[in-house]
């Protein structure tokens, strides 16, 4: 029988008559021994008893382009592989080896398959050694169980992927897969009685000719080795080389406000203001959580781009489960949104994974970036599909927000870069200062911003939270968007990660720790700085608190360090580090005689023209636009536009019913990959006839709290959440529910010849608002609604109207949580209206 051997690693498969084994050494050490091969097809279990009846061996050489995670850059590899032919029970069968220097794979093949068959298990299976260590999270679907230490004789169960253990003395095998798509279902581990099986998520998967199993992989090595593998990338499929080289795909970080303020995702003056700190932070991106309404999302895309950050908008799986509903991506893109943050998914079945095949084709087509939450692990869909920039798969710190009794632990968090993050991108969103009942210090916060990797980093903060501590601040400018080398340090999955990234010339540094206080020590050798390297140190400030700042207690009411210091060093060797208990700390190294600070805010551009911007469709079914002759447009689907001189443009829309409206974005370069973009809508006019404003697109709107919502009453926070009207009694099925401050935009295009309707106070509030209706910014009705009465009635002329808009403002300073209800709003556009 035949080695594979790839220098530190060797693997070989034997089939002797108690059936198919694998054995791994490293070093020419044993670490696992009789380790049964095979798959359960139709019923009938290959791997018992086979006879081989063909090796065939070959080199593997390739290389790929990582777009981000823990070596952004050119990577080569080299693996050895060997397949195994086997005939058994009438059926041919092939165990495909591969071993690499950090690890070993193995996946089934049925290369002669006619038709389709049913794999029900496998026979893959590793003895946990007597005595072994592991470090593992009980099974569930989304990944977000603790990960914890369990010694052999405490596992019993299912556990996720990947799947820690030490062998021996800096030993370590790290368990998981690879390569994994729509033609399988995701597997995790059982263990019992000391043995650890692969089961696969579905009791049984119909597969065709080729593989039918994902590569079951086997990381082998130190620590150190194990945090910079990139193994499970290099087993997966390549990408197709325009993706790889796309260059719309862009690492970074991204303020994020749903963790600090729920409801702020449905609040575009909120919005802005995220994206002004991160734009004076350096930050890349912008994530929108549920609330959004896409009568606003073209502004703040617009807003953004003017400081070089992208939008990316939160979204449900099941939002986009059919061909229809897959349209919303390229609309999205449309707008000029950069990515979607997809959520919900929470499952490992095979036809859960030919949704995300679905859903990673067609972002590629479309240039969406992709962030997977509630989700499975990474299997190397990085590799394959590089806009992928993150996963969750994790507890991050959205616990804070759900479980305030089920805090992040420290020694939850220490795990992960050994374990979940060693795998693939991690959306843990770090840095959460403002978490109740943290027991974590301000230092092992700040830490998480280098030792979790993502593609794009989503801090959990209030951008105001970092920028009240200046230190915290400056050094999340620095950070850098992504990273070309990672590699450990220090620690082990028990106590403490120290972990190096390397971003050109400069190495940053997070440390986090879990226990007492005490020393940490920081070695810098090997990582090229020079022996004088310039370092600047951020550590817990221990004992000291930040001026006016009141005590810290952690879940169980004992004092925890807050607040932050720094220090800087000159040294090549490494450095020590004073961290507080269940703290950390974060640095910077940079070579003498460099710039250690190089951060700096993003410009303001100047936004393109565009007019008019609100365009209506004509006779000959086209609408006419003007922009710079260095402009190009972004269409909805569907759309034609075409040049009509240097500075015009004649936009066709597809089917629109009267009053529909859709957006053209208007691109120009900007901030490096970033374009500059505005925005107009252009508008098919009002038929004559009757139009209820809620079945009418808003222009623009502005609500107190949450969106402008049709047909219910204002819900405060996401669209759809409001209550069926009811104004004094009375209940109402059409109208306007909103919460002054308030405004509503409505183009009417001088179509219509009066507007009919009523506005009361609903009967879910109380307090007074002073309502009007505004033709074209002039006053043309006003009166004051009190909770409790009866709506007031208007009929009102607005011939030559182009712009409708509806307002509400509190009466009095007292009347805060007032909800206005316009009750039956319609406008009437009679034939010679126009």
């Amino acid at each position: 029988m035949s080695d594979a051997v790839t220098s530190a690693v060797s693997a070989q498969v034997r089939s002797t008559d108690a059936g198919v084994w694998l054995s791994v050494a490293r070093d020419g050490e044993v670490v696992f021994d009789r380790v049964p091969l095979g798959v359960v097809v139709d019923g009938a279990e290959l791997g018992a008893a086979a006879e081989l009846v063909r090796v065939t061996e070959r080199t593997v050489r390739d290389r790929f382009l990582a777009r981000s995670g823990k070596a952004a850059g050119e990577h080569r590899y080299e693996h050895r592989e060997v397949v195994y032919g086997f005939r058994e029970a009438g059926v041919e069968w092939e165990v495909v080896l591969r071993v690499a220097r950090d690890g070993v794979a193995v996946r089934y093949v049925l290369p002669a398959l006619d038709g389709t068959a049913r794999v029900t298990g496998e026979r893959t299976a590793v003895t946990v050694p007597a005595g072994a260590t592991s470090w593992v999270l009980d099974y569930q679907t989304w990944y977000e169980t603790p990960r914890y230490r369990a010694g052999t004789e405490e596992l019993a169960g299912a556990y996720g992927f990947p799947f820690l253990m030490r062998v021996a003395d800096e030993r370590y095998v790290l368990i998981t897969e690879s390569g994994i798509d729509g033609r399988f279902a995701g597997a995790h581990a059982e263990v019992a009685e000391g043995t650890l099986r692969v089961v696969a998520a579905d009791d049984a998967v119909e597969v065709t000719r080729g593989p039918v199993t994902p590569w079951r992989v086997f990381i082998v090595g130190t620590l150190p080795e194990l945090v910079s593998s990139l193994f499970v990338d290099e087993l997966a499929p390549a990408a197709s080389p325009e993706l790889e080289d796309a260059p719309w795909i862009r690492p970074g970080r991204a303020a994020w406000s749903w963790w600090s303020d729920f409801y702020s995702g449905a609040r575009l003056d909120k919005q802005k203001h995220f994206v002004d700190v991160a734009a004076d932070l350096g930050w890349e991106h912008l994530l929108i959580d549920c609330g959004w309404e896409e009568t606003w999302v073209p502004e703040i895309v617009a807003y953004a781009s003017l400081r070089g950050v992208q939008v990316h908008l939160w979204t449900i799986w099941r939002d986009l489960n059919s061909p229809e509903d897959l349209r919303r991506l390229a609309l999205w893109r449309s707008w000029g949104v950069a990515g979607i943050k997809v959520d919900f998914m929470e499952s490992e079945s095979k036809d859960r994974y030919r949704w995300y095949d679905t859903i990673l084709t067609e972002t590629a087509r479309l240039g969406l970036m992709v962030n997977f939450h509630g989700s499975v692990i990474p299997r190397g869909w990085s590799r394959t599909f590089p806009q992928v920039i993150g996963y969750e798969a994790i507890r991050g710190a959205e616990y804070y927000v759900f479980f305030e009794n089920q805090a992040l632990t420290a020694a939850h968090n220490v795990v992960q870069p050994f374990t979940r993050n060693v795998v693939g991108g991690m959306d843990a969103t770090p840095v959460a200062f403002g978490a109740a009942n943290r027991t974590t210090g301000d230092g092992h916060e700040l830490g998480l911003s280098v030792a979790f990797e993502c593609g794009i980093t989503h801090f959990a903060d209030h951008v105001d939270a970092y920028t009240a501590r200046p230190l915290a601040a400056r050094f999340l400018a620095e950070l850098a968007p992504s990273w070309e080398e990672t590699r450990l340090l220090a620690g082990d999955p028990d106590t403490h990660a120290v972990i190096g990234r390397r971003s050109g010339d400069r190495w940053f540094v997070g440390g986090i720790a879990t226990g007492e206080a005490r020393t940490i020590r920081v070695p810098l050798d090997g990582l090229g700085v020079g022996p004088d390297a310039q370092v600047w140190i951020v550590s817990d400030a221990t004992g000291r608190r930040s001026a006016g700042e009141a005590p810290a207690t952690d879940a169980n009411g004992e004092a925890r360090a807050t607040g932050l210091v720094e220090r800087t060093v000159s040294t090549g060797d490494g450095f020590d580090v004073q961290v507080a208990r269940d703290g950390g700390f974060a640095a910077v190294v940079a070579p003498a005689g460099t710039d250690l600070f190089r951060a700096a805010p993003r410009p303001v551009l100047r936004a393109p023209d565009v007019h008019p911007a609100v365009a209506e469709v004509g006779p000959d079914g086209t609408a006419s636009l003007t922009t710079a002759p260095d402009a190009r447009l972004r269409l909805p689907p569907g759309w034609t536009a075409r040049r009509t001189g240097e500075t015009g443009w004649s936009v066709r829309p597809a089917a629109l019913p009267p009053g529909g409206l859709g957006v053209v974005t208007v691109e120009r370069d900007g901030d490096g990959p970033v374009p500059v973009v505005a925005h107009a809508r252009v508008v098919r006019p009002l038929t004559p006839g009757s139009h209820a404003l809620p079945d009418l697109p808003m222009i623009a709107f502005v609500n107190e709290d949450g969106p402008v919502e049709r047909d219910q009453s204002n819900g405060g926070g996401n669209p759809g959440d409001g209550r069926p009207m009811r104004v004094a009694g009375q209940a109402f099925e059409r109208g306007l529910g909103t919460a002054p401050y308030s405004e509503a935009r409505f183009h009417l295009g001088g179509a219509a010849e009066t507007f009919t309707g009523a506005v009361g106070v609903d009967d879910e509030s109380a307090g007074a608002a002073r309502v009007a209706v505004l033709g074209d910014g002039r006053e043309i009705f006003t009166a004051v609604v009190q909770a409790g009465k009866p709506v007031t009635g208007f009929a009102l002329e607005v011939r030559g109207v182009r712009t409708l808009c509806l307002r509400g403002e509190a009466a009095a300073p007292e009347d805060t949580g007032v909800h206005v209800d316009w009750v039956d709003p319609v406008v009437h556009v009679t034939p010679t209206s126009r």
